[in-house]
C-alpha cells in the first residue's frame, strides 16, 4: 500500500514538473512567434486626442527614402529646468519615431559642458556658434543658489559629407515659457524632417533676386541671400528685355513654331523697387508667372525714408509710381497709397540731449514701424516671432476667379491710416499720442495669393514684343502662387561697423524678430510646396494647471497624497484577514 501511494505520488510529481515545462516552453514560443511577427509587420497605437505620436504622410514616405545614415547630434544633454526636459524628452521619442521607420536615422545626445575645463568649454561653444547654433543663458538653481548655464537647444545633422544645423527652440517675443516650449515641440516633426530633406536631396532650386529698378541690393539682402544659399542656388538678375531672362524656351517643331516654356527660376524675389518697370519687362514677369513661376513681392507704394529725416525732422511722404500696382490689381490685391501707423510699434533712438562730451541717446517707439505679431494658422507664420516693419502700407484683397487669397500678418486692432502725401515729423514723439486716433481694425499687409491667375496683358500685348518669335503667350496661368508684402525693408538687414546684421536684428534695441523665419517659411512654401511646411500647422494642446486653483487646495491634496495609499494598504489589510478568518474557520 504504501509502495503504491509513493509510486502515484511520484507520477503526480512527474506530471506537474511535465506540465510547467510545457507551459514555459509555450510562453518561449509565444514570446519568439510575436517578436518574429512584430520585427516584420510594425504598427503604433496613438492614443492622444491631437495624434502627437503619429508622423506624417509625407514624413514617413521621407524617411522610408533615406539610402544612408542621417546621424544627429543633439546638444540637450545635462541637468536642465523641466521644461528644457521635456523638449529632450520630445526630441528623442520623435527621433525614436524616425528610426522606428528607418535604421538610417542614428542619433546621440550630447552635453557641451561636459568639460571641466574652461578654455575647453569656450572652445565647444565657439564652434557651435561657428557651425551655426546660437546659446542660450538659463539660471539655473543648485544648492549654492543661482547659477548661470549655457545650452545650445539645437542639433547638427550630417549626411555624408553634408552637414546642416537647425535651432529646437523657437524664440518668441511676450510669450509665457510654457509656450514657447510648447511651440517648439509643435514644429519639431517639421524641423527635423524639413532638415532631412534638404540634406538628402540631389539638386537645390534655383531662386533669384531681380535687379535692375534700383531694388535691394547685394549688402542690404547679404544675410537672406547666405542663409538661403544652405538651401538654393541663389542668382541675381537683369530682365533687361530679354524674352528668356525668367524661362527656358525650347522650340520643339519648327514647322509650327511651338515652344516648350518653362520656368528657369523656382522663385524670383522683387524687393523694394524704386522705379518704373518698362512694359516689356512687366510682360515678362506676368508670362513667368503663367508658367508656373512663383514671385514675392516686397513692394513700398509710398516713399518715405528715415535717412530724409536725419538732416531734419521732418519729411513728406508721397506715392511711388512703379507701373506695378495695375498687375498686381489684375492679380487680386490693391497696394493702397498710404502709411500705417500703430502704438504697438518698434522703437528708435532720439538724441535727447548732452552729458559733457556723451550725447543723452533714448528710445521713443515710431508709430510708423508697427511690430507685427503673426496669428495666422498657416503655416508660413505659425509661432513665429513679432516681425519688425517700417513705413508699411495697408492692401485690399479683391474679388478674383479661381484664386485664394490668404491674409498672413496684420497690424494691431490699434493702428491708424494715415493717406499720403503726409507730413511726417520727429516732433510726434514729444506727445502722447490719442487713443482715440488708433482705433483702426487690423490693416493687412502681406497676402499669399494662390491658384490661376488672368495675365494683365491679355488683349494688349506691348508692341516690342508682337515680332518676337516665341513668345508663347499664355491668358490663363498653370497652378501657382505669389506672396505680396507693402513693406521692401522687411528683408532689408542692418549694418554695424560697416558689416551686415542678422535679419531681423535690431542693432539699436538688440532685440531680433522674426522676418528671417517669416521671408524663409514663404520660400519654402513657394519653392518645395504645401508638403512637409504643411506640419507647422499642427497643434498640442499646451494643458497647464489652474494655479490660482492648485493654491488653494495645495494642503488638501497634499494630505491626499500621504493619507490615501495607507488607508489604502491598512483597508485591503483588514479585508484579506477578514478572508483568511471565513476560509479557515469552516
Amino acid at each position: 500500500m504504501v509502495t503504491n501511494h509513493l509510486c502515484k505520488m511520484k507520477e503526480k510529481k512527474t506530471s506537474i514538473i511535465r506540465q510547467s515545462w510545457s507551459q514555459l516552453l509555450l510562453v518561449i514560443g509565444i514570446i519568439i512567434v510575436v517578436n518574429l511577427i512584430s520585427s516584420n509587420l510594425f504598427t503604433r497605437f496613438d492614443l492622444t486626442n491631437e495624434k502627437r505620436y503619429t508622423l506624417s504622410t509625407e514624413t514617413r514616405e521621407l524617411i522610408k527614402n533615406v539610402d544612408d545614415i542621417v546621424y544627429f547630434r543633439v546638444f540637450l544633454e545635462g541637468e536642465f529646468p523641466a521644461g528644457f526636459k521635456r523638449l529632450k524628452r520630445e526630441t528623442k521619442e520623435l527621433l525614436d519615431e524616425f528610426r522606428a521607420y528607418n535604421k538610417n536615422i542614428q542619433y546621440e545626445f550630447i552635453n557641451p559642458s561636459a568639460s571641466e575645463d574652461q578654455k575647453e568649454r569656450n572652445a565647444t561653444y565657439q564652434l557651435l556658434v561657428q557651425q551655426g547654433l546660437q546659446p542660450t543663458n538659463l539660471q539655473v538653481k543648485t544648492k549654492t543658489g543661482l547659477e548661470q548655464q549655457v545650452i545650445f537647444p539645437g542639433a547638427l545633422i550630417s549626411y555624408r559629407n553634408n552637414e546642416t544645423s537647425i535651432e529646437l527652440l523657437d524664440a518668441q517675443m511676450n510669450v509665457p515659457p510654457e509656450g514657447v516650449l510648447n511651440n517648439s515641440i509643435e514644429n519639431l516633426e517639421f524641423k527635423l524632417a524639413n532638415a532631412i530633406y534638404k540634406i538628402t536631396r540631389l539638386k537645390k532650386p534655383s531662386i533669384a533676386f531681380i535687379e535692375g529698378q534700383g531694388e535691394l541690393d547685394e549688402q542690404d539682402t547679404y544675410d537672406l541671400a547666405a542663409s538661403l544659399q544652405e538651401n538654393y542656388i541663389v542668382d541675381r538678375i537683369r530682365i533687361d528685355s530679354k524674352l528668356n531672362a525668367l524661362v527656358n524656351r525650347i522650340l520643339v517643331d519648327s514647322v509650327k513654331q511651338v515652344w516648350e516654356i518653362a520656368p528657369k527660376y523656382a522663385t524670383i524675389i522683387i524687393a523694394k523697387p524704386d522705379s518704373m518697370f518698362s512694359g516689356k519687362d512687366r510682360f515678362i514677369i506676368d508670362q513667368y508667372l503663367m508658367y508656373g513661376g512663383k514671385i514675392l513681392w516686397f513692394v513700398d507704394p509710398v516713399l518715405a525714408s528715415m535717412d530724409s529725416i536725419s538732416g531734419s525732422e521732418n519729411t513728406v511722404a508721397i506715392a511711388k509710381n512703379l507701373d506695378l500696382q495695375s498687375q498686381l490689381f489684375t492679380y487680386g490685391v490693391r497696394l493702397n497709397k498710404d502709411l500705417v501707423m500703430d502704438l504697438s510699434a518698434n522703437s528708435i533712438p532720439i538724441r535727447t540731449g548732452q552729458m559733457g562730451n556723451q550725447p543723452q541717446i533714448e528710445f521713443f517707439p515710431w508709430y510708423y514701424f508697427p511690430i507685427v505679431t503673426p496669428t495666422t494658422k498657416h503655416p508660413i507664420g505659425k509661432n513665429l516671432n513679432a516681425i519688425s516693419t517700417q513705413f508699411v502700407s495697408s492692401i485690399d484683397t479683391l474679388t478674383t476667379k479661381n484664386v485664394k487669397k490668404t491674409i498672413l500678418l496684420s497690424t494691431s486692432p490699434y493702428s491708424r491710416i494715415e493717406q499720403v502725401p503726409a507730413l511726417i515729423s520727429l516732433s510726434m514723439l514729444r506727445e502722447q499720442p490719442d487713443p482715440r486716433q488708433y482705433t483702426t481694425p487690423p490693416q493687412a499687409i502681406a497676402v499669399l495669393l494662390e491658384g490661376t491667375f488672368a495675365s494683365d496683358f491679355k488683349n494688349r500685348i506691348p508692341p516690342e514684343i508682337m515680332n518676337d518669335k516665341g513668345i508663347g503667350f499664355s491668358e490663363i496661368s498653370v497652378p501657382t502662387a505669389m506672396l505680396v508684402v507693402s513693406d521692401g525693408d522687411m528683408v532689408r538687414n542692418q549694418f554695424q561697423k560697416g558689416k551686415p546684421l542678422p535679419l531681423g536684428y535690431d542693432q539699436y534695441t538688440r532685440e531680433t524678430f522674426g522676418n528671417k523665419d517669416f521671408v524663409m517659411n514663404a520660400i519654402n512654401y513657394l519653392t518645395e510646396g504645401p508638403g512637409l511646411i504643411s506640419l507647422r500647422s499642427r497643434e498640442m494642446k499646451l494643458r497647464l494647471l489652474d494655479k490660482t486653483k492648485v493654491n488653494e487646495s495645495k494642503l488638501t491634496w497634499q494630505l491626499f497624497n500621504i493619507l490615501a495609499p495607507v488607508l489604502l494598504i491598512i483597508t485591503a489589510g483588514l479585508v484579506l484577514i477578514r478572508l483568511r478568518k471565513r476560509k479557515y474557520a469552516r
